[in-house]
């Protein structure tokens, strides 16, 4: 995990990452407390995809990235700094420009499971109190220090 360059609000956007050649995360409906977006804006190609984790799509996608994917850029940029963002999604904005404006994909169909399911795993660490002890399914991290 990198800390953040800034500190982020949770609420909106729970979880971002970049991962899997994408920049995909969990973004909060505004409308009901209930649902979630999964979100995702591929590397290069800038192609994007919003749909809820059981994979109906986003109602904001009319040919262009929806305020999910706004949101999800916009704190991807408070999670990893801009020049990192801009750098993996292979884009370049002018000096004082917002990233997702730069951005010139379309809306290509992507799967929801596997990021929905990273983002619960996330949350289950949340709840693993806190201990010098190894986590099981951690065993292959090296300890700090140790030679093996």
């Amino acid at each position: 995990m990198v800390p953040p360059v800034q500190p982020r609000k949770l609420a909106k956007v729970p979880f971002v990452e970049l991962a899997d050649g994408r920049l995909q995360g969990v973004v909060s409906s505004g409308s009901d407390i209930g649902r979630v977006y999964v979100s995702s804006i591929a590397a290069g190609s800038h192609n994007y995809n919003c749909s809820t984790n059981n994979n109906r799509p986003c109602g904001g996608l009319y040919g262009s990235p929806c305020k999910h994917l706004r949101a999800l850029v916009a704190e991807a940029v408070v999670q990893y700094g801009a020049d990192r963002v801009c750098r993996y999604l292979r884009v370049e904005v002018p000096e004082g420009a917002d990233p997702a404006d730069c951005l010139g994909g379309v809306h290509e169909p992507a799967p929801a499971a596997v990021v929905f399911s990273r983002f619960l795993r996330h949350l289950a660490y949340l709840e693993v109190p806190d201990t010098t002890l190894p986590i099981p399914e951690l065993h292959w991290f090296p300890a700090t220090g140790t030679v093996g």
